[in-house]
Protein backbone atom coordinates (compact mmCIF):
# COMPACT_ATOMS: atom_id res chain seq x y z
CA UNK A 1 0.00 0.00 0.00
CA UNK A 2 3.14 2.39 1.15
CA UNK A 3 4.58 1.56 -2.33
CA UNK A 4 1.12 2.50 -4.23
CA UNK A 5 0.57 5.86 -1.87
CA UNK A 6 4.19 6.89 -3.21
CA UNK A 7 3.77 6.10 -7.03
CA UNK A 8 0.13 7.75 -6.48
CA UNK A 9 1.66 11.20 -4.67
CA UNK A 10 5.21 11.11 -7.14
CA UNK A 11 2.44 11.03 -10.36
CA UNK A 12 0.38 13.83 -8.67
CA UNK A 13 3.46 15.96 -7.87
CA UNK A 14 4.71 15.68 -11.84
CA UNK A 15 1.48 16.38 -13.30
CA UNK A 16 0.60 19.66 -10.64
CA UNK A 17 4.62 20.70 -11.38
CA UNK A 18 4.99 19.93 -15.20
CA UNK A 19 8.66 18.97 -15.37
CA UNK A 20 10.16 21.29 -12.16
CA UNK A 21 10.66 17.80 -10.42
CA UNK A 22 12.05 15.56 -12.80
CA UNK A 23 11.40 11.89 -12.16
CA UNK A 24 15.63 11.76 -11.62
CA UNK A 25 15.37 13.70 -8.66
CA UNK A 26 12.33 10.95 -7.51
CA UNK A 27 14.32 7.93 -8.30
CA UNK A 28 17.29 9.32 -6.35
CA UNK A 29 15.68 10.57 -3.45
CA UNK A 30 14.61 6.74 -3.16
CA UNK A 31 17.77 5.02 -4.45
CA UNK A 32 19.54 3.97 -1.10
CA UNK A 33 16.45 2.14 0.03
CA UNK A 34 17.01 -0.72 -2.19
CA UNK A 35 13.58 -2.64 -2.68
CA UNK A 36 12.91 -6.74 -3.30
CA UNK A 37 12.01 -5.66 -6.68
CA UNK A 38 11.97 -8.98 -7.87
CA UNK A 39 9.51 -10.37 -5.14
CA UNK A 40 7.33 -7.28 -5.71
CA UNK A 41 6.79 -7.63 -9.49
CA UNK A 42 5.31 -10.90 -9.00
CA UNK A 43 2.62 -9.62 -6.99
CA UNK A 44 1.74 -6.20 -8.41
CA UNK A 45 -0.68 -6.03 -10.40
CA UNK A 46 -0.46 -3.86 -13.98
CA UNK A 47 -1.79 -0.65 -13.43
CA UNK A 48 -0.98 2.74 -14.87
CA UNK A 49 0.05 6.12 -13.55
CA UNK A 50 -3.16 7.35 -15.12
CA UNK A 51 -6.23 5.37 -15.39
CA UNK A 52 -8.69 6.33 -18.63
CA UNK A 53 -11.55 7.31 -15.85
CA UNK A 54 -10.32 10.24 -14.58
CA UNK A 55 -11.85 11.77 -17.76
CA UNK A 56 -15.54 12.47 -17.30
CA UNK A 57 -16.07 13.53 -19.84
CA UNK A 58 -14.56 14.68 -23.28
CA UNK A 59 -13.49 18.42 -22.34
CA UNK A 60 -11.40 16.85 -19.59
CA UNK A 61 -9.17 14.95 -21.57
CA UNK A 62 -5.65 16.92 -22.67
CA UNK A 63 -4.41 14.83 -25.57
CA UNK A 64 -0.95 16.88 -25.09
CA UNK A 65 -0.52 16.33 -21.66
CA UNK A 66 -1.28 12.73 -21.70
CA UNK A 67 1.36 12.30 -23.20
CA UNK A 68 3.44 13.73 -21.44
CA UNK A 69 2.04 11.78 -18.79
CA UNK A 70 3.34 8.82 -20.67
CA UNK A 71 6.38 9.95 -21.74
CA UNK A 72 7.45 11.21 -18.16
CA UNK A 73 6.26 7.60 -16.95
CA UNK A 74 8.47 5.83 -19.74
CA UNK A 75 11.43 7.65 -18.37
CA UNK A 76 10.57 6.82 -14.58
CA UNK A 77 9.96 2.84 -15.54
CA UNK A 78 13.29 2.98 -17.32
CA UNK A 79 15.17 4.37 -14.37
CA UNK A 80 13.20 1.95 -11.91
CA UNK A 81 14.47 -1.25 -14.10
CA UNK A 82 18.24 0.56 -14.64
CA UNK A 83 18.29 0.02 -10.65
CA UNK A 84 20.70 2.08 -8.81
CA UNK A 85 23.54 -0.20 -9.95
CA UNK A 86 23.10 0.63 -14.04
CA UNK A 87 21.64 3.55 -13.78
CA UNK A 88 24.60 6.17 -12.62
CA UNK A 89 26.87 4.52 -15.34
CA UNK A 90 24.30 4.70 -18.55
CA UNK A 91 21.86 7.76 -17.42
CA UNK A 92 23.17 10.29 -18.97
CA UNK A 93 23.52 8.57 -22.47
CA UNK A 94 19.83 7.18 -22.21
CA UNK A 95 18.76 10.83 -21.58
CA UNK A 96 20.69 12.08 -24.74
CA UNK A 97 20.32 9.36 -27.22
CA UNK A 98 17.27 6.93 -26.25
CA UNK A 99 14.80 9.05 -24.78
CA UNK A 100 14.08 10.90 -27.42
CA UNK A 101 14.02 7.94 -29.77
CA UNK A 102 10.91 6.60 -27.09
CA UNK A 103 8.96 9.69 -27.53
CA UNK A 104 9.50 10.12 -31.09
CA UNK A 105 8.22 6.06 -31.47
CA UNK A 106 5.25 7.08 -29.00
CA UNK A 107 4.01 10.08 -30.11
CA UNK A 108 3.83 8.25 -33.67
CA UNK A 109 2.18 5.52 -32.46
CA UNK A 110 -0.21 7.73 -30.94
CA UNK A 111 -0.61 9.73 -34.28
CA UNK A 112 -2.65 6.85 -35.10
CA UNK A 113 -5.15 6.88 -32.87
CA UNK A 114 -8.41 8.82 -32.72
CA UNK A 115 -8.56 10.84 -29.32
CA UNK A 116 -11.33 8.28 -27.77
CA UNK A 117 -9.28 5.51 -28.16
CA UNK A 118 -5.45 7.54 -26.97
CA UNK A 119 -7.29 8.44 -23.80
CA UNK A 120 -7.38 4.46 -22.90
CA UNK A 121 -3.61 4.45 -23.20
CA UNK A 122 -1.65 3.26 -20.50
CA UNK A 123 2.04 2.12 -19.28
CA UNK A 124 2.06 -0.53 -17.40
CA UNK A 125 3.75 -0.12 -13.73
CA UNK A 126 6.42 -3.08 -13.46
CA UNK A 127 9.68 -3.18 -15.53
CA UNK A 128 11.01 -6.69 -15.52
CA UNK A 129 14.22 -7.15 -13.55
CA UNK A 130 16.37 -9.97 -13.33
CA UNK A 131 17.37 -10.67 -17.10
CA UNK A 132 13.65 -9.78 -18.36
CA UNK A 133 13.92 -7.55 -21.70
CA UNK A 134 10.82 -5.63 -20.15
CA UNK A 135 10.95 -2.01 -19.67
CA UNK A 136 7.30 -0.90 -19.81
CA UNK A 137 4.52 -1.91 -21.99
CA UNK A 138 2.29 0.93 -23.25
CA UNK A 139 -1.65 -1.08 -23.02
CA UNK A 140 -5.35 -0.32 -23.85
CA UNK A 141 -7.52 -0.69 -21.25
CA UNK A 142 -10.58 -1.31 -23.00
CA UNK A 143 -9.05 -4.53 -24.71
CA UNK A 144 -6.10 -5.28 -22.43
CA UNK A 145 -4.38 -5.53 -25.37
CA UNK A 146 -0.75 -4.43 -25.43
CA UNK A 147 -0.36 -1.59 -28.21
CA UNK A 148 3.92 -0.80 -27.75
CA UNK A 149 6.69 -2.95 -26.10
CA UNK A 150 9.79 -1.04 -25.18
CA UNK A 151 12.38 -3.41 -24.16
CA UNK A 152 16.73 -3.53 -23.72
CA UNK A 153 18.55 -6.66 -24.48
CA UNK A 154 21.60 -7.28 -23.30
CA UNK A 155 24.34 -7.51 -26.14
CA UNK A 156 27.74 -9.44 -26.12
CA UNK A 157 29.23 -9.33 -29.11
CA UNK A 158 32.47 -10.85 -29.90
CA UNK A 159 35.92 -9.41 -28.41
CA UNK A 160 33.26 -5.73 -28.35
CA UNK A 161 32.31 -5.95 -24.68
CA UNK A 162 28.57 -5.79 -23.18
CA UNK A 163 25.70 -3.31 -24.79
CA UNK A 164 22.30 -2.79 -23.84
CA UNK A 165 20.19 -3.02 -26.98
CA UNK A 166 16.89 -0.40 -27.11
CA UNK A 167 14.30 -1.34 -28.89
CA UNK A 168 10.38 -1.69 -29.29
CA UNK A 169 7.99 -3.94 -30.79
CA UNK A 170 4.46 -2.57 -32.05
CA UNK A 171 1.14 -4.49 -31.97
CA UNK A 172 0.80 -3.24 -36.40
CA UNK A 173 3.27 -6.00 -36.96
CA UNK A 174 2.24 -8.48 -34.43
CA UNK A 175 5.65 -7.58 -32.20
CA UNK A 176 7.65 -9.60 -34.56
CA UNK A 177 10.47 -6.20 -35.47
CA UNK A 178 12.65 -5.11 -33.58
CA UNK A 179 11.97 -1.05 -33.83
CA UNK A 180 16.33 0.36 -33.35
CA UNK A 181 16.11 3.03 -30.39
CA UNK A 182 20.12 2.85 -30.23
CA UNK A 183 22.22 1.13 -27.89
CA UNK A 184 24.65 1.87 -25.10
CA UNK A 185 27.88 0.74 -24.48
CA UNK A 186 28.33 -1.16 -20.64
CA UNK A 187 31.78 -2.54 -20.36
CA UNK A 188 34.07 -6.04 -20.96
CA UNK A 189 32.62 -7.11 -17.68
CA UNK A 190 28.89 -8.63 -17.43
CA UNK A 191 26.60 -6.06 -16.42
CA UNK A 192 24.58 -6.47 -12.81
CA UNK A 193 20.63 -7.81 -13.27
CA UNK A 194 17.96 -5.39 -14.09
CA UNK A 195 16.99 -3.90 -10.83
CA UNK A 196 19.78 -4.13 -8.72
Amino acid sequence: MNKWLRKSFFVMISFLTFGLVTPSQFVNVNAEKPLDHEAFETLAPETSYNQPSVYNNHSDFDKDKHLEGLINEAELQSYQKFGTKIKPVIENEFREVILPNIETAINQTSAQFPEEDLRNLFITEQPGGGRSEKIFHIKNSLSGKDVLRFHVRRDNPPQDGYWFNFHYHTYLDEFQTHHELGSIYWAKNTPPKWMT
